[in-house]
């Protein structure tokens, strides 16, 4: 009965470069149909909202604000819940209201400003709809300045 050592074998390198190319091919079309695929995939992408208050700079007094909320192309969304929360000045209540089929929402806010202060703002949140739409991005906000 003969030994044999592990440097007396060749076995185990006659096959190995085409089970390399092999399996390098096979990889490389894996991995081209699975982007092909997420590629086609739409459901990854969403609009990104944005708010359009009018009027942007208000006095601090009971004041009427109208805000668009639209879409990236300029479109407006129906449906979004608008939110008005006090930064530098204050807002006594949390303003909400929602955008009607015209993309408009109607905030009704009464902002004071701090102690030695002229000026404040307020921020705007928009709560999306159901749907492709997301607000991730800081909108525009609410000036407010003492005259």
């Amino acid at each position: 009965m003969s030994v044999q050592t592990l440097w007396d074998d060749n076995r185990a390198i006659e096959g190995l470069p085409i089970r390399l190319v092999i399996a390098l091919v096979v990889g490389v079309a894996c991995l081209s149909v699975m982007m092909a695929v997420i590629d086609g995939m739409d459901t990854f992408e969403s609009t990104e909202l944005e708010t359009q208050p009018e009027p942007e700079i208000i006095p601090p007094e009971q004041t009427d604000v109208t805000v668009t909320v639209v879409d990236s192309d300029g479109n407006t969304v129906a449906g979004a819940t608008v939110i008005a929360e006090g930064e530098t000045a204050m807002v006594p209540n949390l303003a909400t209201a929602e955008t009607g089929a015209d993309g408009n929402a109607t905030l009704s806010l009464d902002p004071t400003l701090p102690e030695n202060r002229d000026r404040g703002e307020i921020s705007l949140d928009i709560r999306p709809p159901e749907g492709e739409y997301t607000d991730d991005r800081e909108n525009t906000g609410i000036l407010v300045i003492d005259n």
